[in-house]
């Protein structure tokens, strides 16, 4: 078979290199540049401020399916579900797209009421030179509420590029930008790429401990509360290189330090915890994050043992790399599960160490990134469950064996004691959803 052990071993570590910027982040093969682009990336960052609106300056066709695609949990607003643009064009793109625009964010505040608007530039916007940042400005100056422009068109580079550009805009636009009623020593910042819906399991522990988030940068956030950022006495960055250079500059003008930190594993959380304790100086917190520590585990392992029992000794193929994928190996190696990595080429050098980390095994490179390939594996291996993207759900459709979309998370958060029982539930809920035994029955007419 193509894929195997072998090509592992001699698949050499300088290849990965290739896939890192200067900055270490991961950039994709050029067969892959058509994935994702630097608007996107400013919007996964920004679109959770839920209070705010977001207004595209270009073409509808660069607004997407956002309600589908971006389900970002909100304890508040949905205003950030909703996306606006200035539609432009062919007329625009000659005679200028300025005046649409000003009317667009006048039009959208008089409607909606927005704590905020985000104005962003499109590739189409940005090639005929519309000064956003003067409409913005004007029209803030005319409304009185802040109207951020984010200068992100699509060609300036990938969507890690992105993400850096809107931590750019928050820092000169937003952060700093109004004070808080209080502060206290406790007082930290949670930044983190927002897909992994973070917030929704790790704020409660820290509330028992009586540590306050001052800001949420961004998920579940309010935009005031990321105007008060620069007060806080901690930055914790969870698993976000990307936005590394944003917190280094508060380091710099804020004099705010900052962590990073990871939630992959029950570990993890339990060290990310300690750390953040640690930072804060506060000795009797200490005490109180170790009996919550021993609490929490504790507990998880009570909850954890049905599940064990069903999953332990369960074959399972899941597609490494990216966020999602970590607490997924990491919960199935807890509850027993026998873990076959598989990743495809372009995965980094880090991605591949962290698989060797947490299963003590390598993972099987895909050479051709193909369903065929997939199917091979699973027959080969006689796994009995694929976790991995919609892109691959096919190999397992055409084995029969359950399918979990890897991208779930999106939905449920998988992070934390409390996320990482999620984890086992969907494990468990995919491998014995009765639809497989139907699936494999021979239909009636066969």
């Amino acid at each position: 078979m193509k894929a195997s052990q072998e090509p592992i071993n001699n698949f050499s570590d300088d290849t990965s290199s290739e896939n890192q910027d200067r900055f270490g982040i991961q950039v994709p093969s050029p067969l892959d540049v058509h994935e994702d682009c630097a608007f996107e990336g400013a919007m996964s960052i920004l679109v959770p401020i839920t209070d705010a609106a977001h207004l595209i300056h270009g073409p509808s066709g660069c607004i997407s399916n956002s309600w589908v695609i971006n389900n970002y949990p909100s304890s508040n607003s949905t205003l950030h579900k909703v996306r606006f643009t200035t539609d432009m064009e062919e007329s625009d793109i000659i005679f200028g797209g300025a005046k649409k625009l000003d009317k667009a964010i006048l039009e959208l505040v008089r409607r909606y009421k927005p704590a905020a608007v985000f104005v962003y530039s499109t590739c189409v916007s940005a090639l005929i030179g519309d000064d956003i940042n003067g409409v913005c400005k004007n029209a803030s100056e005319q409304i009185g509420i802040p109207i951020i422009p984010v200068d992100s068109p699509g060609f300036v580079g990938r969507k890690n590029l992105g993400i850096r550009v809107a931590g750019e805009a928050l820092l000169e636009h937003v952060i700093g930008t109004a004070e808080p009623e209080l502060t206290t020593p406790l007082d930290i910042n949670l930044i983190a790429e927002p897909n992994s819906a973070i917030w929704i399991n790790i704020l409660p522990l820290l509330e028992q401990l009586g540590i306050r988030v001052l800001a949420k940068i961004t998920g579940d956030a309010q935009y005031q509360e990321i105007c008060y950022a620069h007060r806080a006495k901690l930055n914790v960055i969870i698993d976000s290189k990307p936005l590394l250079k944003m917190v280094k500059k508060m380091e710099d003008l804020f004099d705010i330090p900052y962590i990073e930190e990871s939630l992959d594993s029950v570990e993890d959380i339990n060290q990310c915890l300690r750390d953040i304790v640690a930072q804060l100086g506060d000795s009797e917190l200490q005490t109180a994050t170790e009996n919550l520590i021993v609490q929490e585990i504790s507990a998880l392992d009570i909850k954890l043992a049905a599940y064990r029992i069903r999953l332990q000794g369960k074959k399972v193929l899941i597609y490494t790399g990216g966020r999602r994928s970590w607490l997924l190996i990491s919960t199935a190696k807890t509850l027993g599960m026998d873990v076959i990595p598989i990743s495809s080429k372009k995965s980094s050098k880090e991605d591949r160490a962290r698989v060797k980390k947490l299963l003590d095994k390598n993972s099987i490179i895909l050479q051709q990134d193909n369903i065929s390939e997939v199917v091979e594996i699973i027959n080969h291996h006689q796994a009995q469950m694929l976790i991995a993207s919609t892109h691959l759900q096919s190999a397992a459709h055409l084995t029969n064996i359950p399918f979990l979309d890897i991208n779930q998370q999106s939905h449920h958060s998988y992070v934390s004691y409390a996320g990482i029982f999620t984890v086992a539930q969907e494990l468990y809920a995919t491998l014995y959803s009765p639809i497989w035994e139907q699936v494999r029955k021979a239909a009636p007419w066969e």
